[in-house]
């Protein structure tokens, strides 16, 4: 018998919660509705009430992870340019537990929508996004001279996102090589190089 309306979005939360252990415990290649129920102590077949199918709780697992990943504690933005640009940066690398977590999920993620043509478009806009939200920092950075004239925005901010996740995957997997003072000096040396200017000492 499937839930009444009132108790179905009461529920909601508790199974939302769940999923999210279950991701951060076992990533996406652990979730199943199996995992799920155990973690709520309930039977698979109330949760098929909520997930008819497989793919309907991978999706509502990522749209879980997109909605924690959007309301995560950021830095403060100082302005435009490099300076904007490096906070955004380091809102995205695994830093924290929080963010290493976070981080571990999504990389989950990519055999799936690797495997998934409809998944893998969703993760090719979720990469578009994230250039055009870099981008303008760039263009600042241009007009203020923190950057050669000749600098093409849209290429350094596809640098930028290719840079980072790199070292979010070095990070989650070496995390003794990676801690986060060598990620922070690993940042500022690439931004560094796209502006031509000094790097830290050595």
């Amino acid at each position: 018998m499937p839930p009444a309306p009132g108790d179905r979005e009461a529920r909601r939360e508790d199974v939302s919660q769940a999923v999210w252990e279950v991701l951060a415990d076992r990533g996406f290649g652990g979730l199943t509705l199996r995992a799920v129920a155990s973690a709520m102590e309930v039977s698979t077949g109330m949760l098929m009430h909520y997930f008819p199918t497989k793919r309907a709780l991978v999706a509502h697992a990522l749209q879980l992870l997109e909605t924690r990943t959007a309301e995560r504690p950021r830095r403060e933005r100082p302005g435009e340019g490099i300076a904007a640009l490096r906070a955004m940066l380091l809102d995205i690398l695994p830093l924290t537990p929080d963010d290493t977590a976070r981080n571990r999920i999504w990389v989950s993620s990519w055999d799936l929508a690797l495997a998934d043509e409809g998944l893998g478009v969703e993760q090719a806009d979720r990469y578009t996004r994230m250039r055009s939200a870099i981008s303008p920092h760039l263009e600042a950075a241009r007009t203020a001279g923190e950057l050669p004239e000749s600098a093409d925005p849209e290429q350094l901010a596809a640098t930028a996102v290719a840079f980072t996740h790199g070292l979010v995957v070095q990070a989650l997997f070496d995390p003794a090589r990676f801690p986060e003072q060598v990620q922070i000096a690993l940042l500022d040396d690439f931004l560094a190089s796209i502006t031509g200017r000094p790097g830290r000492d050595r």
